[in-house]
């Protein structure tokens, strides 16, 4: 005797139970679901919330605080040179949530396999099912294609070089597989952001958008090339590429320190390249005692506090935009 149940998002799927000693797990996995939509059908909204909550954990929305504070840096360097408006700033908002959106659906989907292998990864959307892959490439698609018509609202510049700026944050998510400098390519892609947010509103030539971009690249490569470390015996295992698969965590953790101490030097030349005051050199030296800080977290022989160590990145971006606007706009400007 066959029992057949079970809804997939709203559509009747051939799931059966047979009746027989044994439990059929995904028997009971779609017994679940088909219980959680009709749950779903009695309470739309909440269905609703919990699917944006789905899309929000897909691409880590929170980790927007990353390269969107730099973004705005850009347009914020610039705006010394050429007029900003709010409308601009909206645009610029909505082409970096979509464009790192794009990114970051794109590395889910290419490492499907990967994290469905991988204990500390198995638990995200694809490989535990909570979402498709069909809806995550229509997701992808989706966020590209907002990228690429904010640019166009943008200016002419930033539409012509937007498919470019994708190509860049999209083969990140390959790098791995051909690369021993993977971290290196999330830094260059994250780097696009302070010079798309200055080419955005206008701004053209000046070192300000350079020094911001390598600044950025070697910070974010830098924390990247820790957070790879937790990998390392994984990646090896699966044939991955990475600076700590080629040199070790004792060498990497040096490398990593060294493009720290790059970004915090370039931090202090834009001071002087801008040019920016006192304030501004006070913020950046309190960014570098945060690095200080998030780099003493993590030891060759001990890496138990990297989660700790990737979340203080979170306030590095804002409390430099914070800074930034502090030292173009406070009242010592007047």
């Amino acid at each position: 005797m066959q029992i057949y149940f079970g809804f997939t998002r709203g559509v009747p799927a051939a799931a059966y139970l047979t009746s027989t000693s044994r439990i059929n797990p995904h028997a009971i996995n779609n017994q679940q679901s088909t219980i959680n939509n009709k749950s779903a059908i009695r309470n739309p909204q909440s269905a609703m919330l919990k699917r944006l909550a789905v899309y929000a954990s897909f691409v880590r929305f929170s980790h927007s605080v990353f390269a969107l504070p730099f973004a705005l840096a850009g347009a914020l360097l610039a705006s010394r040179h050429v007029a900003v408006t709010w409308t601009k700033v909206g645009w610029i908002l909505v082409a970096m949530v979509s464009a790192r959106s794009a990114a970051m659906g794109f590395n889910r989907l290419a490492d499907a396999r990967l994290d469905a292998l991988n204990p500390r990864t198995a638990a995200r959307e694809l490989p535990r099912g909570a979402m498709s892959r069909r809806e995550a490439t229509a997701f992808v698609v989706m966020a590209s294609a907002v990228f690429v018509y904010a640019a166009y609202r943008l200016n002419p510049l930033c539409f012509a070089l937007s498919p470019v700026a994708l190509a860049i944050v999209f083969w990140y998510s390959l790098a791995k597989r051909y690369t021993t400098w993977t971290q290196l390519f999330l830094g260059l892609a994250m780097a696009v952001a302070p010079v798309g947010g200055w080419l955005a509103v206008g701004g053209r030539g000046g070192w300000e958008p350079w020094l911001l971009a390598l600044a950025i690249g070697t910070w974010v490569g830098g924390f990247d090339v820790l957070y790879a470390c937790q990998d390392l015996d994984f990646d090896r295992a699966h044939g991955l590429r990475s600076i700590p698969v080629r040199f070790g965590v004792p060498a990497s953790l040096a490398i990593s320190r060294l493009m720290h101490v790059i970004a915090v030097t370039c931090f202090v030349g834009l001071a002087f390249a801008a040019p920016l005051g006192a304030v501004y050199l006070v913020g950046v030296a309190i960014v570098a005692a945060l690095l200080v800080y998030e780099q003493s977290l993590v030891r060759a022989d001990d890496l138990s506090q990297l989660k700790r160590a990737f979340d203080l990145n979170g306030y590095v971006g804002i409390l430099y935009l914070l800074v930034l606007v502090a030292s173009l706009y406070g009242p010592w400007q007047r």
